[in-house]
C-alpha cells in the first residue's frame, strides 16, 4: 500500500509537542511493510540539520485567492520505505517558529497551511491513502472531493486534540478557491466562521483520535469543544486508536542522553541519572522524592491547579520538583515564582530541550500529568518505560493506559476529578509509595515490562486503511 501521511510538524525534522513524535513513530512501523510517504513544511534550520536534502522536480504555482504562490518538494529518505518531503515557501515557512512567536500565533496561519494543504492535495493523487493529521491538514479531504474529482485518494482523518481547531474569519475561505456555495453549516462553516477542523470531520472517509477513551469522550459536550454534534454524526466512523512509543529513541540502555544505564534487571543507573538531573537544575541530593513535569504550559495541562498543590505542599512535605516547559507566558511565569519561593525544592527550565527530557523522564521517581484532558498522552507511556511512575487524571489516553496502584496490576497513580484536593491526595499517596521501597520498585517494574511500541498500534491504522 502506498500511503501519504500529511502534517505540519515531523520529528526530527521540526517538533513543538507529541504531534511530531506520534506522525515520525507511527510512519516508521508503517515502513516496515508500505511505501510511506510524509509531507511538511521546510521550516527554518532543517537545511542547516540536513544538508543532503535533495530537490524533486520543478518549482510549481498553487492559487492563493487572488495570488499566485510558488513552492517545491525537497526530499529526504531517513530509511528504506520511508520518504519525507518538505515544501518550500520561505514567504510562510522560515520564520523563527513553527506556529506562533512571543506566543501569539502567526496571524496568515490560515494562509500557510491552506498553502500546504493545496500541496499536500494536489501530491496525493499518487497514493492509495492519504492520512492528514490536526487542523493545519484538515481541508486537504474537501479540497480533493470538491476540487479533484474522480479518483482521489481514500483519506484518514485524525484529531490529536480537539481543542485547536483553525478557526478563522470566514473571509479567508476565499484563498481555498472553492465555490463559495461550499461555505455551508455542513462543512466548514461554524458559527460564521472557518473551522479547519469541521471540513475534515465532514470530509474525511474516516476519523480516528489518539486513544479509544478521548474517541467516547469528544461525543459529549463536556469534550467535544463545541464539535460534538458534528461528531456524533460520524461516530460510525470514528474510531479511537492509542499512540505508541519509539522505543528505539526513548530507551534506557544505549541512550546516548543518560548519565548511566538501567533495566528491569539492573535498576541502579536510576539514582545516578537522579543525581546528575538534580545537579542540573541546581537542587540538593538530599535522597528526597523527586516530581517532574515534561509538557507544552497551557491551561489544558491542569499547570494552575499543579501550582496551586505544590505551593500548599513544598512547605510541609520533604519532597523537589522539576519542570520543562513553554508556553503560556502567565504560567512560565507562575512557575518562576514557584522556584523562587523554594529554591532548594523546585527547579524550573522554560523551553524544550530534547536530551533533558530523556534525563528528566530517566532521573525523577513520579511524573505529574495533571490534565483537564488529555487526547493520548505520551510522557506517560515514556515514563513507564523509564520506571517513572506516572500520577494522571483519569481522562482520554492517560486512563486507557494507567491503571491504579490500588490495583495488582497497578502501574501509577490515579485520581478521577479534576481539582486540587484530588491532586494533592495524589501526591500524597507516591509520597506513601516512595516510603515503601519494595512497592515502589515492584510498581516501577510492571510499568518497565509494558509494550505500548508503534507496530501494534500501526497493525490497528493498517487495518483501518484497508476498508
Amino acid at each position: 500500500m502506498r500511503i501519504l501521511q500529511a502534517v505540519s510538524e515531523f520529528f526530527p525534522y521540526s517538533k513543538t509537542g507529541g504531534l511530531a513524535d506520534m506522525v515520525a513513530g507511527l510512519s516508521g512501523a508503517l515502513a516496515r511493510t508500505h511505501e510511506v510517504t510524509v509531507a511538511t513544511p521546510l521550516y527554518r534550520g532543517i537545511r542547516e540539520q540536513f544538508p543532503d536534502l535533495e530537490a524533486v522536480g520543478d518549482e510549481f504555482e498553487l492559487p492563493l485567492g487572488d495570488a499566485k504562490l510558488t513552492g517545491r518538494w525537497w526530499r529526504h529518505q531517513p530509511s528504506p520505505n520511508l520518504i519525507v518531503l518538505l515544501l518550500e515557501n520561505d514567504a510562510f515557512y522560515d520564520r523563527p517558529g513553527l506556529y506562533m512567536e512571543h506566543g501569539e500565533g502567526y496571524w496568515d496561519n490560515p494562509e500557510r497551511f491552506i498553502f500546504f494543504s493545496k500541496a499536500v492535495a494536489r501530491l496525493s493523487l499518487d497514493y492509495d491513502v492519504a492520512h492528514l493529521h490536526d487542523w493545519q491538514t484538515a481541508i486537504v479531504p474537501m479540497l480533493l472531493k470538491e476540487g479533484a474529482g474522480k479518483g482521489t485518494p481514500r483519506t484518514v482523518f485524525t484529531i490529536h486534540n480537539l481543542a485547536y481547531q483553525g478557526s478563522c474569519d470566514a473571509d479567508r475561505f476565499s484563498f481555498t478557491n472553492l465555490s463559495a456555495k461550499l461555505f455551508h453549516s455542513r462543512g466548514p462553516e461554524h458559527f460564521g466562521q472557518l473551522n479547519f477542523m469541521k471540513a475534515g470531520l465532514h470530509y474525511a472517509d474516516a476519523i480516528t483520535t489518539v486513544s479509544p477513551q478521548y474517541a467516547q469522550e469528544i461525543l459529549t459536550e463536556e469534550f467535544g469543544e463545541g464539535l460534538s454534534g458534528e461528531l456524533l454524526k460520524r461516530k460510525d466512523q470514528l474510531t479511537g486508536i492509542l499512540n505508541g512509543v519509539d522505543y528505539a529513541e526513548w530507551r534506557t540502555r544505549g541512550n546516548p542522553h543518560l548519565a548511566a544505564e538501567y533495566d528491569l534487571e539492573n535498576l541502579s543507573g536510576k539514582a545516578t541519572c537522579k543525581a546528575q538531573l538534580l545537579e542540573i537544575f541546581g537542587l540538593p541530593n538530599e535522597g528526597l522524592p523527586l516530581f517532574a513535569v515534561v509538557s507544552r504550559l497551557a491551561e489544558q495541562k491542569g499547570i494552575t491547579q499543579l501550582v496551586e498543590a505544590l505551593a500548599e505542599l513544598l512547605p510541609g512535605d520533604g519532597f523537589q520538583f522539576v519542570l520543562l516547559g513553554s508556553g503560556d507566558e502567565a504560567l512560565e511565569e507562575m512557575l518562576l515564582q514557584l522556584r523562587a519561593e523554594f529554591p532548594n525544592r523546585v527547579g524550573v527550565e522554560i523551553g524544550y530541550d530534547q536530551s533533558l527530557s530523556h534525563k528528566i523522564e530517566a532521573g525523577a521517581d513520579f511524573f505529574l500529568m495533571p490534565s483537564r484532558f488529555e487526547p493520548c498522552g505520551l510522557n506517560q507511556l515514556y515514563s513507564l518505560r523509564y520506571g517513572t511512575i506516572p500520577i494522571v487524571h483519569a481522562v482520554g489516553g492517560l486512563k486507557d493506559s494507567i491503571t491504579d496502584i490500588q490495583k495488582p496490576e497497578g502501574n501509577g497513580i490515579r485520581y478521577e476529578q479534576f481539582d486540587v484536593p484530588q491532586l494533592s491526595t495524589a501526591i500524597h499517596h507516591a509520597l506513601s509509595l516512595s516510603r515503601d521501597p519494595k512497592k515502589m520498585e515492584m510498581v516501577r517494574r510492571i510499568g518497565m515490562k509494558q509494550d505500548f511500541s508503534w507496530p501494534m498500534a500501526a497493525q490497528k491504522y493498517t487495518q483501518l486503511y484497508s476498508k
